[in-house]
C-alpha cells in the first residue's frame, strides 16, 4: 500500500464519518432558513462554533447571518454548488474577516441542506497548500477531482477538500511525489 492509499484509508476510516454527520445534520435542519443561521455563525450540532473558524468575529458572523437570511429566496433557487457559493461569496465579500474557507464552508452546509455539493475541489489557504504538495495546479480556484492522485478518485470533492487540507503536512513530506500526465503518482528523484 502507497502512503496515499494509507491516507485516503485513514479518511475514509476515521474522519470520513464525522464529515458525513455534519453534512446529515445541516441537511435534516428544520428548514432552510435555520440552516442558513447555523451555517452563517459556524455552529455545530453541539451549539459550539467550528474550531477552524473559532477566530473570526462575532459581529462578523452577525452580519453574515443577517445578510444571508436576506438573500434566503435566492440561496433556496441556487441550482448547483457552484451557484449557491457565488451567492454567498457576493453576499459576504463585504464583510471583513470573513474570507474564501468561511464562504466555502458556509456553501457546503447550506448546500447540504437543499442536496447541492461540489463538483470540484475549491481552494483556500490549507487546501491551496495541499495541492501545492502535491504539484497540483494549487493557483487555481478550484481543481477537477480527476487532476488528484489515483488513490483519491473514488473521495467526493467535498471530501478530497478535507484530504488537502488535513493531510498537507504530510503531502509536503512526499513531495518527491508527483502526478504524471495520466495522473499517476511517481517517483521523482532529486539530483
Amino acid at each position: 500500500m502507497t502512503r496515499l492509499e494509507a491516507i485516503a484509508r485513514t479518511y475514509i476510516r476515521k474522519l470520513r464519518p464525522r464529515a458525513q454527520a455534519e453534512i446529515d445534520w445541516f441537511a435534516d435542519r428544520p428548514s432552510l432558513e435555520d440552516a442558513i443561521e447555523k451555517a452563517a455563525l459556524a455552529v455545530n450540532s453541539r451549539g459550539k462554533r467550528y474550531s477552524h473558524q473559532r477566530r473570526l468575529r462575532k459581529k462578523a458572523l452577525k452580519q453574515a447571518l443577517g445578510a444571508l437570511l436576506a438573500e434566503s429566496a435566492a440561496i433556496g433557487k441556487a441550482r448547483d454548488f457552484e451557484a449557491l457559493l457565488r451567492i454567498v461569496r457576493t453576499v459576504v465579500k463585504i464583510i471583513p474577516g470573513l474570507g474564501p474557507l468561511y464562504v466555502y464552508d458556509t456553501s457546503l452546509r447550506i448546500g447540504a441542506r437543499l442536496n447541492l455539493f461540489p463538483r470540484r475541489v475549491y481552494l483556500h489557504a490549507g487546501t491551496r497548500a495541499g495541492a501545492r504538495a502535491l504539484g497540483l495546479n494549487y493557483k487555481a480556484d478550484s481543481l477537477a477531482p480527476s487532476v488528484l492522485p489515483k488513490e483519491f478518485r473514488s473521495l467526493e470533492p467535498h471530501e478530497l477538500e478535507d484530504i488537502l487540507c488535513i493531510f498537507k503536512g504530510q503531502f509536503k513530506a512526499l513531495a518527491h511525489l508527483r502526478p504524471t500526465s495520466n495522473g499517476d503518482v511517481s517517483a521523482k528523484r532529486a539530483g
